[in-house]
């Protein structure tokens, strides 16, 4: 057990995506969405990311890579090729909508209430993958 005063915040669930294209994924989840890279390490072929990591400033975080073609597929680069959805918890879904478009996502459900009182949207990245944005954090286990 820790005794010291210091906690460090632990992040014990890293959703990870993989992208056909992954320095375009890192400028979209950057610039659009606004993940602060943490970490990148480069892949084999030339542009091509084998691992990221970047957090999400409302908490938690993400763990990225891109299909690499000089690299042996298997079954993570495969996901590259599959559609996948993240929901991010932002408390003013509002004001990000219009720069995630900006960055090139696409609309799939405007901003609308939820009935368990969450606001939100989703939109669809360039290459298919779905992002929820809302204000509903999820309830509190007891």
């Amino acid at each position: 057990m820790n005794t010291t005063t210091e906690q460090k915040t632990v992040i014990g669930v890293w959703p990870g995506l993989h992208y056909r294209d992954g320095q375009a994924a890192l400028k979209f989840l950057t610039e659009g969405l606004g993940f602060v890279l943490v970490a990148s390490y480069p892949g084999v072929a030339e542009g091509s990311i084998a691992h990221s990591e970047l957090s999400w400033p409302f908490g938690g975080g993400i763990m990225m890579g891109s299909a690499d073609a000089k690299a042996e597929p298997d079954e993570f680069t495969a996901l590259a090729d599959q559609a996948q959805s993240i929901y991010l918890v932002h408390d003013d879904p509002d004001s990000l909508i219009g720069r995630v478009i900006g960055a090139g996502a696409v609309v799939v459900r405007g901003l609308e209430n939820a009935d368990y009182g969450s606001r939100g949207f989703t939109v669809k990245d360039f290459e298919g993958n779905l992002w929820s944005v809302g204000t509903y954090a999820g309830e509190i286990a007891k």
